[in-house]
């Protein structure tokens, strides 16, 4: 195993009921006003909103609002709520949804600090400073409730980037598996998926790291388990439940340790695919590509995948296993290739070209254009 330093600040609050923690929690930091961060209003549905009010009201802390969060968030709405934390002098961010509405909270935390939010995804501009972040996660699929990462897309510049930074890690995190029981099928696959490439990404950087990679065969098949079961359950909290704490597991730093940082290419690619495509969900798009990936890269190196092909699907060929992968995904109602997405041979140049904006891609595979070129035409 490589040397790591293993720290998460986040506490969670795992269970049915929990939310009511969250005032509790706000008003022992000392927080009097906060700005809630949402989406377009599907908590108001699930009675998650009331849940959020009632805990916040008993324990005397203001409430201000800002929605429109959709997924693949933006920088314009960044910018917007960012503006209205200043304005309202919010003492923390709140965030109530999943993924994207958390990604948008932290980087308005970092944000109300900076000349401009876009500034805590350049390198050369130190994050020095973010107000305090809670969540309470409607929808589990990028562990952002409990990690230090955010995803943000310019779509001026076709950008959708990512930053890191321990002042961004929430300081409380609801997980109350009920609330996501209304969820349609599709969000929760896509989920999934989003949280097995979290695991994947680390996985093929090391084979001696046993104890980890042990983990994360365990975090893989019981997502592909639980959600086999939410298809013809969605309210089967046994599942639902199992299902939450691996995306959170997925992307807290465990399953990561003594693997690297990780390669990244997949993400990096599907990022490009949903700056250029908005409406093309993150898991999906990583459910076309990674898959390719594993494809394209076993050609040159069989045995970075035979443990993952027969530990996780059972199969001693990486051939079979990657398309027990495939056929798992499509029975899941999901896209298997790039024109599945909507994306058009014409969008190829543009593409390639948004993927290669950086100095490169993949920290592992390190993959050269001719080699992203020929990956995409395997997607495609």
């Amino acid at each position: 195993m490589e040397a790591f330093t293993f720290y998460n600040p986040t506490r969670i609050h795992f269970g049915v009921g929990m939310i009511t923690q969250l005032g509790a929690e706000m008003q022992l930091a000392g927080i009097k006003s906060c700005l809630m961060v949402a989406g377009n209003g599907s908590i108001k549905e699930n009675s998650v909103y009331t849940q959020v009010m009632n805990t916040l009201s008993k324990h005397g802390i203001k409430v201000h609002e800002a929605w429109g969060v959709r997924a693949n968030p933006t920088l314009s709405k960044v910018r917007e709520i960012v503006a209205i934390a200043k304005e309202t002098k919010a003492e923390a961010i709140l965030a109530v949804g999943g993924g994207s509405v958390i990604d948008t909270a932290k980087t308005v935390a970092a944000g109300v600090f900076l000349a401009d939010p876009w500034d805590a995804f350049c390198t050369d501009v130190p994050i020095v400073k973010a107000l305090p972040i809670y969540t309470v996660l409607t929808l589990s699929a990028t562990g952002s409730e409990m990690n230090g990462n955010a995803v943000i897309s310019n779509t001026e510049t076709k950008q959708k980037w990512a930053f890191y930074s321990p002042l961004v890690y929430p300081k409380v995190s609801i997980i109350d598996p009920t609330v996501q029981c209304s969820l349609p099928f599709k969000q929760t696959a896509n989920g999934a998926m989003d949280a097995i490439a979290h695991i994947l990404e680390y996985y093929f950087t090391n084979q001696i790291a046993f104890s980890t990679l042990g983990i994360d065969d365990a975090l893989q098949k019981t997502i592909v388990e639980m959600t086999d079961r939410l298809k013809l359950n969605p309210s089967d909290l046994i599942a639902r439940g199992n299902l939450a704490w691996c995306a959170t597991l997925a992307l807290n730093g465990i399953s990561g340790l003594g693997l690297s940082g990780g390669d990244w290419a997949c993400h990096q690619i599907e990022h490009s695919f949903s700056a250029m495509h908005p409406d093309i969900a993150h898991g999906e798009g990583l459910g076309v590509i990674m898959p390719a990936w594993i494809e394209y890269m076993s050609e040159k190196d069989p045995s970075r995948f035979v443990r993952w092909s027969k530990n996780v699907w059972g199969e001693d060929s990486v051939s079979r296993g990657i398309m027990r992968f495939r056929e798992k995904l499509e029975a899941w109602g999901m896209a298997t290739s790039m024109r599945d997405l909507g994306i058009k041979e014409r969008d190829l140049p543009e593409l390639l070209e948004l993927i290669m904006i950086t100095d490169k891609v993949g920290d592992v595979s390190k993959l050269s254009a001719a080699d992203v070129e020929a990956l995409l035409m395997l997607a495609y």
